[in-house]
């Protein structure tokens, strides 16, 4: 899924939509992909003249990707972050570099999904953890 079909599914939009594709592979797993703008708003006071991004929005990125895994469950329902466990922050990510985030359905029950998940840049682990979403109704 691009951009514009990844908005069918989630509420972001302009600037919090923070994932540029989506896909799921044959064995379950999601894929995502994101290039950090050079002018990212989020990095302008973090921190000036030595830019990176939030750890904040890394786990972010990360919960937007695990949304592939639910697509079934999404039409005319919002993801809603209901926990995140062990999360570890290992390498800094800058404005330009690419993101490749990888998510792994741990378990289902009901409408709350367990998810683990990584985000790498380069074949560099950046960010790592345990994402725990619920799909509920839009008010």
């Amino acid at each position: 899924m691009d951009r514009e079909e990844i908005q069918k599914y989630l509420p972001h939009r302009e600037p919090m939509l923070l994932v540029d594709e989506i896909a799921v592979d044959a064995d379950g797993v999601a894929h995502g992909r994101y290039r950090v703008p050079e002018d990212a708003f989020y990095c302008r006071g973090h921190f000036p003249g030595n830019p990176i991004v939030p750890g904040v929005i890394l786990c972010e990125i990360m919960a937007q990707t695990c949304s592939g895994l639910m697509l079934d469950a999404l039409p005319g329902r919002i993801p809603v972050y209901r926990g995140i466990d062990d999360v570890k922050f290992r390498e800094k990510v800058r404005p330009g570099d690419l993101c490749e985030i990888t998510c792994v359905l741990d378990a289902r029950k009901a409408d709350t999904f367990f998810c683990s998940v990584r985000l790498e840049v380069d074949g560099r682990l950046c960010c790592r953890g345990k994402v725990t979403i619920a799909v509920v109704q839009m008010k």
